[in-house]
């Protein structure tokens, strides 16, 4: 018997996702597959579902395309706040919402959305690795997923998927691996990231945690001594040629308040076939 799920489709800042609203004994997991195949399905970056939450305002579960569950997804969480202030019309204007890297901070207006992120934890600066005999030095950081942060002088040009799997996939980042942000500094508040992100296996035209990992490493590489900081900027343009805004504090040297704003566009709503 054919049944029918509702879904939207969004996009933000280059990200697209399907968005459905959770139900008891759905597989999710394959489900992503499924609709997320940009040939027989509706195609995404991954499947985003709004459920209920006992900690928060809401809860999301959310789905890589390959049917992997991540913790967080930065533009996939801006994609939902602004999903559900057009179909929820929340009383707060500054929502929750329960992920499985902590309880995220949400708003928006219209087409644009503003989160506050979980705490980025684990940065590790000049970490060595070795490619084809080559021994590279990337930037580690947890911005709610993990990511490698490796700068470049030539970012238009550079063979990201050939590059960003292979150190995806590196023994240094074994058992989870490891999402990979190649970055070129434009100037002091903007950087431009091209991102390899896991679970999608490809690049995308986007990354929210990967946007934050960008900025977050640039500003302490080239601020090594400031411990205290409010409201530090950093803008990052990304690969679908949209600029997300990064905001955050340094309190005693840890990293806190992390803010991530950009587009959240509603692309189709229909239903899907199972």
């Amino acid at each position: 018997m054919m049944k029918k799920i509702n879904f939207t489709k969004m996009a933000g800042a280059g990200n697209d996702f399907v968005i459905i609203e959770a139900r008891r004994r759905l597989n999710l997991q394959k489900l992503a597959v499924k609709m997320c195949d940009r040939t027989n399905g509706i195609g995404a970056d991954g499947l985003l579902a709004l459920d209920t939450s006992r900690k928060a305002d809401y809860r999301m579960h959310i789905i890589n395309a390959d049917g992997s569950t991540a913790e967080m997804c930065g533009n996939g969480v801006r994609c939902l706040a602004a999903y559900i202030v057009r179909h929820r019309k929340p009383r707060k204007k500054l929502f929750s919402i329960e992920t499985l890297a902590g309880i995220i901070l949400g708003q928006a207006k219209g087409e644009v959305a503003k989160v506050r992120l979980s705490d980025p934890k684990h940065y590790r600066d000049r970490v060595p690795i070795t490619l084809s005999g080559r021994s590279i030095a990337v930037s580690c950081i947890d911005t709610g997923v993990p990511h490698a942060v490796v700068y470049v002088s030539d970012l238009e040009h550079l063979n990201v998927q050939k590059i960003g799997e292979r150190i995806r996939f590196h023994n240094r980042f074994k058992p989870r691996g490891t999402n990979v942000n190649f970055v070129e500094q434009v100037n002091q508040n903007l950087v431009k990231a091209r991102t390899y992100e896991r679970g999608v296996e490809d690049e995308t035209k986007a990354c929210g945690t990967g946007s934050v990992a960008a900025a977050v490493v640039t500003y302490l590489k080239a601020n090594p001594n400031i411990k205290d900081v409010t409201g530090a900027r950093m803008n990052v343009k990304t690969a679908g040629k949209e600029i997300l805004e990064v905001t955050f504090d340094l309190v005693d040297g840890r990293i806190s308040n992390v803010w991530l704003k950009g587009s959240a566009n509603f692309i189709a709503k229909g239903e899907y076939y199972v």
